[in-house]
């Protein structure tokens, strides 16, 4: 390794004072937001939130202090289809009752998952990765599917938020340091065969695990009431509704028609092959993460259908990079090499490779303009409240699209014969630290 010395620091410097701009930046900068202040403000007339497909869907959520973005998504796509059945204005799902049961079933997943990796060293990979972790709010779409083909879904109103649902830091902590002292329990019972112990220990865990969340986000409701006003304010009731019979009367088993596409064009990951993660999912025996991964021309051509036939996406991207402070996503929008002489592109497979980018948040695409018979701008629906973006609704241009837009669930309707035979390939186990899980984080 090289120090840095006194000759390579005066090179620098000499460098720096060359360019007349970058005593400009620097007095800018002394005084104002590094991004706000590098905007190029010719890019605002071609994020003006007019779409040329633009669905009415209803008012944006609000996820709050938590990780719960796939869910709301996944619940936002779902409430337009049975508002669309009931004739409803404004419609909500219980994303709480969602999260606790995911949230279990991680618990037991995670569980699980220390007691087949029990005998590894306690600084092993995959342990310590699954530990590093411990609960979090992140899941995919694959996950949303398992809880609710398990558990039903019910109406907001009848397993409303918590303020711990909302703010979910300390519950976290909870859930996880319990779970790394079974894991260092576990270890050391492993060490003397005691197999059955580990067990009791894990039985044990999940019973104080189920408690404590019961205190946090309130026991999961077994049979609801299901009251309403439609649009024609006729009043509706149905009573005694289970979770599973609300599920099967308004959704059934559509869920099983969409499956979740991916453009991640790295070396380890050929387009037309399929993907999952190991050690990433929530409930045991439920299925397995999922991907198909296809050219972003085609994950885009899939997309384009879907919004034509009037549905919504739920879609998992970067929502760290190149926004404006507005409603706006745009990585042309900033000009960091005329400010600082910087070139901050680089290839989408570089950005996953090398940790610039990953997914970390799920919304869901409601609309789309298009030049030139090519989208130009997409419309999202995100869930931080209609306080932020536009009443809750955001943009993305179609370059930001391209380089930071990872995933999307499409009908399999849409797919072509080649797309279909490649959902057929075998799975190609990721490493659980693969920047495709990481939007389960």
């Amino acid at each position: 390794m090289k120090e840095i010395k006194q000759e390579q620091l005066k090179k620098f410097s000499k460098a720096f004072a060359s360019y007349p701009q970058n005593k400009v930046m620097q007095n800018v900068l002394a005084k104002n937001d590094l991004t706000s202040s590098i905007r190029i403000n010719e890019r605002k007339v071609l994020t003006l939130p007019q779409y040329e497909i633009d669905i009415k869907t209803m008012p944006a959520t609000n996820q709050k202090a938590s990780g719960r973005c796939w869910i709301f998504a996944g619940m936002n796509v779902l409430r337009e289809i049975i508002a669309k059945k009931l004739n409803l204005d404004d419609f909500e799902l219980s994303q709480n009752y969602i999260s606790f049961w995911d949230r279990f079933e991680k618990i037991n997943y995670k569980l699980e998952s220390v007691i087949e990796l029990v005998k590894e060293d306690y600084d092993d990979r995959n342990l310590n990765c699954i530990l590093s972790e411990g609960i979090q709010d992140g899941g995919q779409w694959d996950m949303l599917v398992n809880i609710i083909n398990k558990y039903g879904i019910v109406p907001k109103m009848a397993m409303d938020e918590t303020y711990q649902s909302s703010n979910t830091r300390s519950m976290n902590y909870v859930i996880a340091t319990s779970i790394r002292k079974f894991a260092a329990k576990a270890q050391k019972l492993a060490k003397e065969d005691k197999m059955k112990e580990i067990r009791e220990l894990k039985e044990k865990t999940l019973s104080q695990m189920y408690g404590f969340m019961c205190t946090c986000l309130g026991e999961p409701v077994e049979k609801f009431d299901f009251e309403y006003v439609d649009k024609d304010k006729k009043y509706h009731l149905e009573e005694g509704l289970t979770p599973l019979e609300f599920k099967e009367k308004f959704i059934g088993n559509m869920l099983d028609d969409y499956v979740s596409i991916i453009n991640a064009p790295t070396f380890d990951k050929p387009f037309y092959k399929t993907f999952t993660v190991k050690y990433v999912g929530n409930v045991v025996g439920g299925r397995d993460i999922f991907y198909l991964n296809l050219p972003m021309n085609e994950f885009k051509e899939l997309c384009v259908k879907q919004l034509k036939d009037n549905e919504v996406i739920w879609f998992g991207s970067d929502c760290g990079k190149f926004n404006d402070g507005t409603y706006v996503w745009d990585d042309q929008a900033f000009d960091y090499k005329g400010a600082f002489g910087l070139d901050m592109s680089m290839d989408k497979g570089d950005m996953l490779n090398y940790h610039v980018s990953a997914m970390n948040h799920a919304m869901v695409i409601t609309g789309i303009s298009f030049r030139d018979g090519k989208p130009s701008k997409w419309k999202i629906e995100n869930s931080w409240g209609t306080e932020r973006g536009d009443k809750g609704y955001y943009l993305m241009t179609d370059s930001w699209f391209d380089n930071f837009v990872f995933q999307a669930v499409v009908n399999k309707k849409y797919l072509t014969e080649k797309q279909l035979k490649a959902l057929k390939t075998k799975p190609i186990k990721l490493n659980p630290w693969d920047p495709m899980g990481t939007l389960a984080d």
